[in-house]
C-alpha cells in the first residue's frame, strides 16, 4: 500500500542520493559550478569529502558544518556512515546542474550510473553560521536540466500547469485532483478522470483518495503529541512500552526515536506472508504485526537507515497502548477533528463510503502491463489501512491539515518544528530555537492504483497536493511539474 518517495524532508533527515562525483573529468567539472557563496562552499566541501571515499573525512565535514544541537541528535559519525552506505548502493553520480534559490539554499541535479536524475536540496541556517540544517531529495526529469521556465505571473503559471495536466489526462497518465495553495489559501483546485470507471462516476474536488505512505505523518504527529505530554520518551525501549512484542532483541534494543527515523532494523510487512494472506484479514493495525514482528532485525538498531513500513505499524501499536485508545480513534480525535478533516479516515474496503475513488492499476500481477486496460486494485490492498499508510482523504482536507499544523493547532511550537524541520526539541523545550520560517513537508505514497503527493514549503508559502487513483508516478509527476512552474513565478 505504501511507496517510498526519495523526498523525505521533515519525516527523516535523509542523505539518499548524496553520492560521489568522483569520475568526472576536469572538462566535465568546468561545465557546472557551485555558487560562490558560503552555502556553495559548504556543498563543495561535502562533495570533496564524499569523493575521498573516506568515512573519516565525511565525519569531519559534518562535525564542521552542522550545529552542536544537530550533532547531539545525529552524531557526525552516524551521518557519515549513512552517506557512505548510500554511495555504495547507488554508485558514482555526476553533477549536472546547480542553483542557489537563496543565500541559505543550494539545489544540485545529479545523475547516477543508471542515468537516473535526482534533485538534491541543501538548506542552511542564516548568516553568519550557515550551518547545514537539512537535505531533501526528489527524483528529477530531463526538463529540469534545461533550466527554469521563463519568469511568469501566478495566473500564467497555473494556466501552464493546467495545460500540462490536461496533456497527462489525454494520454491516460493521470486521474485525480490537484490543489495549489499559497499561504494556506487555494489558488487552483480541479479534478480530472473517473472515481469509478464501471459507472462512469467522475472525480470531484472533494473526492476521497488513498494516501499510501502519507499516513505516516499522522502517526509521527501522534507520537509527538504523546511525547509532548510526557506519556512517552524518544529513548524509551520498545519492550518498555510493548512488553508483549514478539521479538526479544527488538524489545531490548529498539527505541522510539529509531522507529520514527527508520533506524530500528524492523522490516516490512510486504513479502511472501502478505501476498499469501487474504486481504480481508487486515482490519486493525495489530493485524499487520504477524507479517514481520517475529523476524530478526535487518541490522543493529541505530547502525543505518532503511525504509520501514513495519516500524510505523509498531509506532501505531505504541500510540494505542500509551493513549489507551484504538489507533484509528486516536488520530481521528486528536488530529483529524482538530484540523477540521471531515473527509479523512481509514475506511474498510467492503464498507460503502460516499465519494471515494477506486484505484485502477496496470500492475495487478506485480508486473507492468503497458497498454492493457486498468484493473481495480482490490486484491493488492488490505481491507483497511494502517499506521504505516492506506487511509483516505480529500485534497481540501490535506490542506486543512497542513494549515492546522503550521498554525500550531496540533502541537506546541517546539514540536511543530520537529515535524517541519526535523529538529527534535529537548524534553523541557517549549519554543523553537530559531525563527519559524523554514522547513515544510515533502512526502508521497503509492502502490498499484494509488499515488499521492504533498509538498508544503514554509519559506515560499506554497502547498502542492496531488491525489490520484492510478499507479505511481502519476501524481508525483504532476507534483514535480507544479513545483517547477511555481518556482518560475515572479517574486
Amino acid at each position: 500500500m505504501l511507496h517510498k518517495k526519495r523526498l523525505v524532508s521533515a519525516l527523516v533527515f535523509s542523505l539518499i542520493a548524496m553520492t560521489a562525483f568522483a569520475g568526472q573529468s576536469r572538462k566535465e567539472e568546468a561545465k557546472v559550478e557551485l555558487p560562490k557563496t558560503a552555502a556553495g562552499q559548504s556543498v563543495q566541501a561535502f562533495i570533496e569529502a564524499l569523493n575521498s571515499g573516506e568515512v573519516g573525512q565525511l565525519e569531519r565535514f559534518f562535525a564542521a558544518h552542522i550545529s552542536a544541537e544537530a550533532a547531539k541528535q545525529a552524531p557526525p559519525a552516524d551521518r557519515a556512515a549513512r552517506v557512505m552506505q548510500l554511495h555504495r548502493e547507488m554508485g558514482v553520480m555526476k553533477l549536472r546542474k546547480a542553483d542557489s534559490p537563496s543565500p541559505e539554499s543550494v539545489v544540485i541535479y545529479v545523475s547516477g550510473e543508471g542515468n537516473q536524475l535526482m534533485r538534491v536540496g541543501f538548506q542552511f541556517s542564516p548568516a553568519p553560521e550557515y550551518f547545514l540544517t537539512g537535505i531533501t531529495v526528489d527524483e528529477a526529469d530531463p526538463e529540469d536540466l534545461a533550466g527554469s521556465p521563463q519568469p511568469m505571473s501566478g495566473p500564467e503559471a497555473l494556466a501552464a500547469l493546467e495545460k500540462e495536466i490536461a496533456a497527462a489526462v489525454e494520454a491516460d497518465e493521470f486521474s485525480g485532483v490537484v490543489l495549489v495553495a499559497h499561504q494556506g489559501r487555494p489558488l487552483f483546485l480541479k479534478a480530472w478522470g473517473l472515481a469509478n470507471k464501471e459507472f462512469n462516476v467522475p472525480n470531484r474536488t472533494d473526492t476521497k483518495f488513498n494516501l499510501g505512505s502519507i499516513n505516516k505523518i499522522f502517526t509521527k504527529l501522534a507520537v509527538a503529541q504523546l511525547i509532548e505530554k510526557g506519556k512517552l520518551f524518544p529513548d524509551d525501549k520498545l519492550g518498555t512500552v510493548l512488553p508483549d512484542y514478539p521479538n526479544a532483541e527488538a524489545k531490548a534494543k529498539v527505541t522510539i526515536r529509531q522507529l520514527i527515523d527508520m533506524k530500528s532494523g524492523v522490516g516490512d510487512f510486504f513479502g511472501d506472508r502478505f501476498v499469501a494472506t487474504p486481504k480481508d484479514v487486515f482490519r486493525r493495525n495489530v493485524d499487520f504485526l504477524p507479517m514481520f514482528a517475529d523476524q530478526p532485525l535487518a541490522f543493529e538498531p541505530g547502525a543505518q537507515q532503511s525504509y520501514s513500513n513495519g516500524g510505523y505499524i509498531v509506532l501505531g501499536e505504541i500510540v494505542g497502548r500509551v493513549s489507551g485508545m484504538d489507533y484509528y480513534d486516536y488520530v481521528r480525535k486528536n488530529i483529524y477533528e482538530p484540523a477540521g478533516m471531515t473527509n479523512t479516515d481509514s475506511y474498510e474496503a467492503d464498507v460503502s463510503v460516499p465519494n471515494l475513488a477506486e484505484g485502477y492499476t496496470r500492475r495487478w500481477d506485480g508486473n507492468e502491463n503497458p497498454g492493457s486496460p486498468r484493473r481495480k486494485n482490490i486484491y493488492s490492498r488490505p481491507a483497511r489501512g494502517s499506521a504505516a499508510g492506506g487511509g483516505y482523504t480529500s485534497a481540501e482536507d490535506l490542506l486543512r491539515f497542513t494549515n492546522a499544523l503550521v498554525a500550531g493547532k496540533l502541537l506546541s511550537p517546539a514540536y511543530t518544528e520537529w515535524q517541519l524541520t526535523g529538529v527534535e526539541p529537548s524534553v523541557s523545550q517549549k519554543s523553537p530555537a530559531g525563527p519559524r520560517v523554514r522547513g515544510g513537508l515533502g512526502v508521497a505514497g503509492g502502490a498499484p492504483g494509488i499515488n499521492a503527493a504533498l509538498e508544503m514549503d514554509r519559506e515560499t508559502g506554497y502547498t502542492i497536493i496531488v491525489l490520484g487513483n492510478y499507479d505511481p508516478p502519476a501524481a508525483v509527476n504532476i507534483a514535480k511539474k507544479a513545483r517547477r512552474l511555481i518556482g518560475a513565478i515572479k517574486k
